[in-house]
């Protein structure tokens, strides 16, 4: 694997240092899984934001009702509804 320098302050320097210190592993892993959060943050943000913004919108909001009202009636896929499921 290739690796670069980066710049970074002193104090993020330390802060790197005792949490790799802490977890027992290095500090390019702890860097690399706090970017990899990071990222998984980001897109919830937005997936969060876009889906406010469908909610916010009455059309597109009742054309998603719609879609998901078509969908549900495939779920049982011609089971009988009443019927229960038990594992013993």
């Amino acid at each position: 694997m290739t690796t670069t320098t980066i710049r970074v302050s002193p104090e993020t320097r330390t802060l790197l240092h005792d949490l790799a210190r802490q977890a027992g592993t290095s500090m390019q892993q702890v860097l690399e899984e706090a970017l990899a959060q990071y990222r998984r943050r980001q897109f919830l943000d937005a997936l969060n934001a876009a889906y406010a913004a469908a909610q916010s919108d009455s059309a597109a909001h009742a054309a998603a009702e719609s879609e998901r009202a078509a969908w549900d009636t495939t779920l049982l896929d011609g089971l009988d509804e009443r019927e229960t499921w038990h594992e013993s």
